[in-house]
Order: structure tokens, then sequence, then C-alpha cells
């Protein structure tokens, strides 16, 4: 799975002119779902973004995570992480993970991260959406679980 994860004061996805799930501090995370992922990486990855230290403690050292500040979550599908842009111009999209494989992991990884305790809100799979934010920080980091397994 990669996901890009944003540290944000607000953020929004809008389909078909409505909102369709908002969130105020918290993380936006885009996420993306290859062919080899299981059940074990949704995990895995939850457990990362959950536990992720980036919120300002009160000495202003990034040490908090978002339980700890009240943060919730928007998570919105994308295939387009997957993206191979090594020949040509158009990119291939062939290494993601079959749409049945992908809104399954997808609807998991919701699913598991809300029941944590963290407010959850989503986009649409394979909606055509409209995603705003406040980046704050600006804090983005990467994550990619089939570089962690190397």
């Amino acid at each position: 799975m990669r996901a890009v994860v944003q540290r944000v004061s607000h953020a929004q996805v809008t389909i078909a002119n409505q909102v369709h799930g908002a969130i105020d501090r918290g993380f936006l995370v885009l996420l993306g779902v290859g062919p080899s992922d299981t059940p074990e990486t949704v995990t895995q990855l939850v457990h990362k973004i959950a536990k992720l230290r980036v919120f300002s403690d009160p000495a202003g050292k990034m040490n908090l995570a978002l339980a700890q500040v009240g943060g919730s979550v928007l998570v919105v599908s994308q295939f387009t992480l997957y993206a191979d842009t090594r020949h040509g111009n158009r990119p291939s999209f062939t290494a993601a993970a079959a749409p049945a494989l992908g809104e399954q992991l997808y609807q998991a990884f919701c699913a598991e991260l809300a029941a944590t305790g963290i407010p959850v809100a989503t986009g649409e799979f394979g909606a055509d959406m409209q995603v705003s934010l406040t980046n704050d920080g600006p804090v983005t980091i990467i994550f990619d679980t089939e570089e962690a397994r190397a």
C-alpha cells in the first residue's frame, strides 16, 4: 500500500458538488492499494498512521499522535499513487491493484482505522472526487509498505 499523509487543519472531499466527507484537525490520507497487499498490510499501515507523532506538544516539538490531539482522518482512495512514469508521457497504472481488491482493502483500512477510536471520514471508491485541504506545517509523510518489507 502507498499512502500520502498530510497533516491538515481542514480537508474535504466533494462528489457531484456535494460534500461527501470533511474533517478539521487531523490527516488527509490518499491511499493506493497494490496487487500484493493483504489484510495484514492494512493492519500494518493503520498502526503506523494512527501512532504517527507529528502534532506539536506544549514545547512545540512534533511528539503527539492523532488521538492525543483529538484529530480525525479523511481517507481518499487514489490508485494513481501506483503510476509508472518511466516510459513516455502517459502514466501506466498496471501496478495498482485490480478494482475489486483495491476497494476491499480501502474499506478494510477505513474500518480498521475507525476501530482505533479515531473519527474517519471518506471519499467514495472509484468516484470522480474533488479534494481540498489546508496543509498544516506543511507536513506530508509518504508510506510505502513494499519498501518497509525490503
